[in-house]
């Protein structure tokens, strides 16, 4: 746990790079989970930049699409989606409260069902709190998560808006003395996490699934798996460090040029 703690305390104002419409879809508290392969290195704010690829119009329908239907599970039918999904900027912030394993998300009846059918990847980031900018930010993004130069952080934070999402999720930690309590594995002997339900989907539900699914595939053909590459900022926003993995298959530091790349590490479906 303190190694965690050591991680998290590495970052000031940490932010990540996401391609759109899943950048927007979280800042709008649409979206609650944020699907990785590897756990997340924070607790606290997170900055949400989008990439600069502009969506198709299919990835943008097949999401808003899935949400429409998860979102049914729980009588929800009132989602009011972004009228833009701007790219190259940095959209607004959410609150990481803590990090499960797939297995444990979509086990865990003590969140509502349409939650539990967010988790799709192998790491799930609990995200609570959504708040956007009023007038996004034009900035060049990173891979992996890195801090904000201080200038954009002091501008954006001023110019949060709250969100008024369409089922604000609190998740319960095991103790809510220690922020790092919700963790992978600390749903094991936790009374309202128990075997998966058998319960049939409903054929629209599948449908949009699969959509998701192949909406999110465009973005890892070169994913790779394993922790993530953090990234440290300097005062003029360049990277300065970040890990890699050399034939040895250590990590070892390197320098890197920015640019406005997500991480290739992250799942695009964010479920």
């Amino acid at each position: 746990m303190a190694s965690r703690r050591m991680e998290s305390s590495n970052y000031r104002n940490p932010c990540i790079t996401m391609h759109q419409p899943w950048a927007s879809l979280l800042v709008y508290g649409i979206k609650r989970i944020e699907g990785r392969s590897w756990p997340s290195p924070i607790r606290g704010r997170l900055w949400i930049h989008a990439a600069g690829k502009v969506p198709e119009p299919d990835t943008v329908k097949a999401m808003e699409e899935f949400y429409r239907e998860i979102y049914k599970l729980n009588g929800v039918t009132d989602i009011k989606f972004p009228e833009h999904y701007p790219v190259s900027r940095l959209l607004g912030c959410v609150d990481v409260v803590g990090c499960l394993t797939c297995e444990e998300l979509v086990n865990w009846e003590a969140i509502p069902a349409s939650v539990r059918v967010e988790g799709q990847t192998a790491f799930c980031w609990l995200c609570e709190k959504p708040q956007r900018l009023i007038v996004p930010f034009e900035m060049r993004g990173f891979q992996g998560v890195y801090n904000l130069e201080k200038k954009i952080y002091e501008a954006a934070v001023r110019g949060l808006s709250s969100v008024k999402a369409p089922q604000p999720v609190t998740f319960p930690l095991p103790d809510p003395r220690d922020r790092f309590s919700l963790k992978p594995g600390s749903l094991a002997s936790f009374p309202s996490c128990t075997s998966a339900s058998a319960e049939e989907k409903p054929p629209s539900l599948v449908a949009a699934i699969a959509g998701a699914r192949a909406a999110a595939t465009q973005f890892s053909k070169n994913n790779i798996a394993g922790a993530p590459k953090i990234v440290s900022i300097e005062g003029n926003g360049k990277p300065i460090s970040s890990r890699t993995r050399d034939k040895s298959k250590e990590w070892v530091p390197v320098q890197r040029a920015g640019g406005d790349t997500p991480d290739s590490s992250s799942s695009k479906i964010g479920l």
